[in-house]
C-alpha cells in the first residue's frame, strides 16, 4: 500500500487511495472496462480505475484512446499517464502504477518504486496535476 505525500493535492490522494484498493487484484485482459469494481484489471483498466478515484475520468478507456485524447499532452507534476496502442501505465506522486514488471511473480496492478523507459509511450496528464 502506498501512503500519499502530505503535500499531495486531495485529488491525487484520492487517486492513490483508489489504486490501493485494487493493488493486489490479478491481471485479466479487459478487466475494469465493463464495470469499475471487477475481479481483475488489465493495464488501462487499472489506470482508469485509479484516475476515476480522483474524478479525472468518467468511464474506462483503452490504452490507445488514452494516448490520443485523454487529459493534456506532456508530463504532469503529480500524475502522468504513459500510453500507446498496446499498454498504459501511470506515474503517480513519483511511483509507477503498472501491470507489468512485477518481480514477485504475480500479475495485475501493482505499485513500483522503479521507473521504466518511456520510449514508445505518449505522456498525458490531468490539467493542473
Amino acid at each position: 500500500m502506498v501512503i500519499p505525500p502530505a503535500s499531495a493535492p486531495a485529488r491525487v490522494k484520492a487517486v492513490i487511495a483508489a489504486a490501493n484498493r485494487i493493488r493486489s487484484k490479478p491481471y485479466i485482459w479487459g478487466g475494469g472496462h465493463g464495470r469499475w469494481w471487477d475481479r481483475g484489471y488489465d493495464c488501462s483498466g487499472s489506470v482508469s480505475y485509479a484516475l476515476h478515484g480522483g474524478g479525472f475520468i468518467d468511464s474506462p478507456l483503452p490504452s490507445g484512446p488514452m494516448a490520443r485524447s485523454w487529459g493534456a499532452p506532456g508530463e504532469g507534476r503529480w500524475i502522468t499517464v504513459y500510453a500507446n496502442g498496446g499498454h498504459a501505465y501511470a506515474v503517480i506522486a513519483g511511483l509507477r502504477w503498472d501491470t507489468s514488471g512485477n518481480t514477485d511473480g504475480k500479475t495485475g496492478p501493482r505499485w513500483h518504486t522503479d521507473l521504466r523507459t518511456n520510449a514508445g509511450f505518449v505522456p498525458r496528464h490531468p490539467l493542473g496535476y
